[in-house]
């Protein structure tokens, strides 16, 4: 069996919603070819969908690192960067609040690498919010509402902090 073969394979367990199966299906694609970069990006967006961000972070890397041209492939890496920077995030504020400088930093890193990462602006707010600075916390998730109108969660965080600036006045 050929990698294309395998990789049809994938994409049926994929619609059969069983995604382990889809990932053992794509590994084996690459064991067949491993300097596959599209294999490796397949594998790597399974991966992320499954929630398991390190593993797509390490097949993303391998298709960029046999692709360095492509776009897609880079653009795919950034933004699983992006997820990890929000996840070391959020869990930096989930244990103390005193962290809210170090998510701040992760955060506005995030949003470099995934201008569109509107949970990374959410926590974002969150994190100012955390500092009493209502302002910033505000237009933040601002900037969420303005990508994503319709965000109800982004919305109620605004009239929040926006509440939250007129009772300090």
């Amino acid at each position: 069996m050929n990698g294309e073969d395998q990789i049809q394979k994938a994409y049926e367990s994929i619609l059969s919603q069983d995604f382990e199966k889809a990932i053992e299906w794509f590994e084996k694609a690459i064991t067949a070819e491993p300097n596959n970069a599209a294999y490796h990006y397949k594998l790597s967006i399974t991966y992320a969908r499954s929630n398991k961000l390190s593993n797509a972070i390490e097949h993303a890397s391998k298709a960029t690192q046999l692709e360095q041209d492509n776009q897609v492939y880079r653009y795919h890496l950034q933004v699983l960067h992006a997820r990890e920077l929000v996840g070391k995030a959020r869990k930096q504020l989930s244990t103390q609040s005193e962290h809210a400088e170090r998510a701040i930093f992760l955060l506005k890193e995030a949003i470099v690498l995934d201008p569109l990462a509107i949970e990374a602006y959410l926590i974002l707010g969150e994190a100012f919010a955390f500092r009493k600075d209502y302002g910033r916390a505000y237009q933040t998730v601002m900037e969420a509402v303005r990508l994503e109108p319709n965000h109800e969660l982004a919305k109620q965080q605004a009239a929040r902090y926006q509440q939250k600036m007129k009772n300090r006045v």
